[in-house]
């Protein structure tokens, strides 16, 4: 027959033992999670680091293109459509 003290030890001790596993459990969630921190900061940063090679060699394709353009516009800007020549001449001289 087991006494009091001995079912008393019993119990602490396997209290002690589940709180053992309880610590053991929470350090083992803790160091995967911050696997899962590290690998999805270090996926963000991949990410970023590949939209931002994909932004700059747009924005320079765009900048090697705009010269080209610039040449051709402002001879465009400067001649006006026939129309507004036409409407412009008929105003320029009021009636008196």
């Amino acid at each position: 027959m087991p006494t009091k003290s001995s079912e008393a030890r019993s119990t602490d001790v396997r209290a002690r033992a589940e709180a053992s596993f309880r610590k053991e459990e929470r350090a083992k969630d803790g160091a995967k999670a911050m696997m899962e921190y590290q690998a999805n900061g270090k996926a963000l940063r991949e990410k970023t680091e590949r939209l931002k090679a994909l932004r700059l060699a747009k924005e320079a394709a765009d900048k090697t293109a705009k010269p080209a353009d610039k040449t051709a516009k402002p001879a465009d800007k400067t001649a006006k459509p026939a129309d507004k020549v036409a409407k412009s001449a008929g105003k320029a001289a009021p009636a008196k």
